[in-house]
């Protein structure tokens, strides 16, 4: 009851705490702007919002923003702890009655080019304990429609490639007249034209009249030789440019095949001028990811001829990455992951990526010494070319890569000792800015267990899931992954969304051959086809990624980012089991924080104690996680929370199958370094509801939640979705 009493105390005083304190003297804080619209022209008054030309503070919750009431438990110094509050609050936005007039004269203007003739828009501005509300009074003038259109456009080749052109014309008649409208069709012609090899055209050679003096309104729609601020006796012939001299010049001190940099290039000599080859040019040339800044210079060496210079300026052909996970939790489990990735972006001098990744993972138990390793290293050759497939007959602005990747990868823990060697072969691209692929048509992975204590393979024998996990094994199949992102910076300051679907599936090709191939029974009980006496692997896998950022409040500095992910997979036909390293988990610096990772779940199931340091998987799994960003000061930010899901076995036991009920739950709060070029996070997770403790004590306690390890810190790199 004090606890619930405290919260309502700090609550109160957030909320009674004055938005104007810190107001200049005879100001007012801006608290609201309304729209009110009259008249039979019914205009939403969010589309009027828009051109108010002051705004005031956002509300976050229910009307209220928390922020407003945080700035000002500042005394205004912008010192010690009042920069603290200043920083982490939102400043209240002071009431400038000049700009009223101003919206209001932006508010005719936008009707008038929304097609609304004579417009009228009044403001009342309501002043009461410092607070001063604007009303916005907008009659909208009546709408024009247009009852005919006149073209009148140059002679010749031009006229021919505009009437060509006719019925993509988004001006008809019986469309109201709005200069928005008309300026959208100048755009979109001329985009269209220029394609055409009409190089000289832009939009200002575009004019539009309306005669409305009439009972019928005409729409002159003229295009001339000369612009809007030109004369008409310097009006110059439309003619179509054709290319001439095309060089594609790049630093010396970058070494590049030159017949690679020509069959980049779209732009030929002798060609008809087109934008479009241009851009997608522009594109191949960027998406070589070698030269920092890349320009397409075009300039005119008589009436119908232009020449071309690509330029390519600036290299970083060589780079570091590197990434640190780690994570404690109270019941003294350690975890850290280190990564590090060197690349060189042109081994071989023609925009080949060599890239060679060193990643590490070591946990260990502090009360009792136990301890896991592993570590791993993979080299990849990532060429700007589809192997097989000429660049020449590709004619669009992205040119897919083909990947080559093997790997090798090393696990010691207390129960056994494992290693993986991958090899994958494959092609990976976009579609469109935001639209990325990967495809790869053989994936491989030989899986070695060895040094298996005598306990674990007791244990194993007993269970045919978990020994079909843990035995040597061949994983041969194809792979593939979608991802559409709508920023794809490293850290994103705008909101976006982004979804990323990916599938597996191995061994289907192989059980083609199994009359062909040996069986070999394990203690008698279990019977595997093999491929070099080796078991395959036959499964199918699937996860889905989901992802929304939304930004808001005061410079747009706060966002709320929610995520949602699920995966499944089945094994069958050669196997009961998907792979180990194939399986679903939860927990870790990005998923489900009040857990380590590898701990929680499948279902109801307690922690295992097969494995004294934990590895808890499932082939299902199901999150959503939900957290609030804010700035604070400096380049520090905070965050807030929460998260459920879990993973689950769909043929295990009942208490490892999903039910509602033991779906987990945990909240947290964060603290985040924003370098702009990389992020650093600090992440406690403490659990809420945890399905593995007995029935009647699964909601987790506030006293549980740092005695009876109910909690995790975690250390990460980047957002964790």
């Amino acid at each position: 009851m004090r606890r619930i009493l405290l919260y309502v105390t700090l609550l109160l005083l957030v909320i009674s705490c004055s938005t104007t304190k810190l107001l200049p003297e005879g100001t007012y804080r801006l608290a609201s702007n309304k729209v009110e619209v009259k008249g039979k022209e019914k205009i939403p008054s969010a589309e009027v919002t828009q051109y108010i030309r002051q705004q005031p503070n956002k509300n976050i919750l229910f009307g209220w923003n928390p922020g407003l009431n945080i700035y000002n438990w500042s005394n205004g110094s912008g010192e010690g702890i009042n920069k603290f509050w200043e920083s982490l609050g939102e400043p209240p936005v002071v009431f400038d009655p000049s700009l009223v007039e101003s919206s209001r004269s932006n508010i005719a203007t936008n009707l008038q080019a929304l097609g609304y003739f004579n417009s009228k828009v009044d403001a009342e501005i309501d002043y009461k304990n410092r607070l001063a509300r604007v009303k916005y009074i907008v009659t909208p003038g009546e709408r024009i429609r247009i009852d005919r259109i006149l073209y009148e456009v140059p002679e010749g080749s031009f006229a021919e490639e505009f009437r060509a052109d006719s019925a993509n014309i988004s001006v008809h008649v019986g469309d109201f007249l709005a200069e928005k409208n008309l300026e959208a069709e100048t755009t979109r012609s001329t985009a269209v034209l220029r394609d055409k090899g009409f190089f000289d055209l832009t939009k200002n050679h575009y004019y539009f009249e309306a005669d409305t003096l009439t009972d019928v309104t005409t729409l002159f729609y003229r295009i001339k030789g000369y612009t809007r601020t030109d004369i008409p006796d310097n009006a110059i012939p439309m003619r179509k440019y054709h290319i001439g001299n095309v060089r594609v010049l790049h630093p010396a001190n970058v070494p590049f095949k030159e017949t690679l940099l020509r069959k980049f290039n779209t732009i030929h000599p002798g060609d008809i001028y087109s934008e479009q080859l241009v851009n997608v040019a522009y594109s191949r040339y960027s998406a070589l990811r070698l030269f920092r800044n890349v320009s397409v210079e075009l300039t005119p060496v008589d009436t119908n001829t232009v020449d071309c210079d690509i330029r390519l300026s600036g290299s970083d052909l060589f780079g570091v990455k590197a990434n640190l996970e780690a994570s404690t939790n109270s019941s003294g489990l350690m975890g850290f992951s280190p990564q590090l990735t060197v690349y060189n972006k042109n081994i071989f001098h023609g925009g080949e990526w060599l890239t060679l990744g060193f990643t590490g993972n070591w946990q260990w138990l502090m009360s009792s010494g136990a301890a896991s390793s592993e570590f791993g290293i993979t080299a990849g050759l990532s060429l700007p070319r589809m192997l097989g497939y000429p660049i020449g007959k590709i004619k669009g602005a992205y040119i897919p890569r083909t990947d080559i990747t093997a790997s090798f990868n090393y696990r010691n823990r207390p129960e056994y000792r494992r290693t993986i060697a991958k090899f994958k072969f494959g092609y990976s691209g976009q579609i469109g800015p935001n639209l990325f692929y990967q495809f790869n048509p053989l994936q491989v992975d030989a899986v070695k267990l060895f040094a298996i204590s005598e306990d674990f393979k007791q244990v194993l024998i007993q269970y045919p899931y978990i020994w079909d996990t843990f035995e040597d094994h061949l994983d041969a199949g194809v792979g593939g992954m979608l991802y559409y992102t709508t920023n794809s910076d490293v850290v994103p300051k705008t909101p976006y969304h982004y979804g990323r679907l990916s599938l597996d599936m191995s061994g289907n090709i192989l059980s083609l051959f199994n009359p062909m191939l040996k069986v070999i029974t394990y203690a008698d009980v279990y019977s595997y086809r093999t491929l070099f006496d080796v078991p395959y692997k036959q499964y199918v896998r699937a996860e889905l990624n989901l992802g929304k950022v939304f930004r808001f409040g005061w410079n747009d500095g706060q966002a709320l980012a929610a995520h949602f992910v699920t995966g499944i997979g089945k094994a069958y036909g050669n196997s009961v089991s998907l792979p180990f390293e194939k399986q679903f988990y939860c927990g870790g610096a990005g998923s489900m924080r009040g857990w380590q990772a590898r701990m929680l779940g499948p279902g109801h199931e307690e922690l295992s104690t097969l494995f004294v340091i934990p590895s808890q998987t499932g082939d299902f799994k199901m999150e959503m996680d939900l957290e609030y960003r804010f700035p604070m000061f400096w380049k520090l930010e905070g965050a807030l929370f929460a998260e459920a899901g879990n993973v689950w076995i769909l043929n295990g036991d009942e208490e490892q199958k999903f039910s509602w009920g033991s779906i987990a739950a945990d909240w947290g709060l964060g603290l985040r370094v924003n370098l702009d070029f990389i992020l650093l996070r600090l992440d406690a997770g403490l659990r809420l509801h945890d399905p593995a403790r007995d029935a009647g004590d699964r909601w987790v306690t506030p006293r549980a939640w740092f005695k009876e390890g109910c909690s995790a810190i975690h250390f990460g790199v980047g957002y964790p979705f």
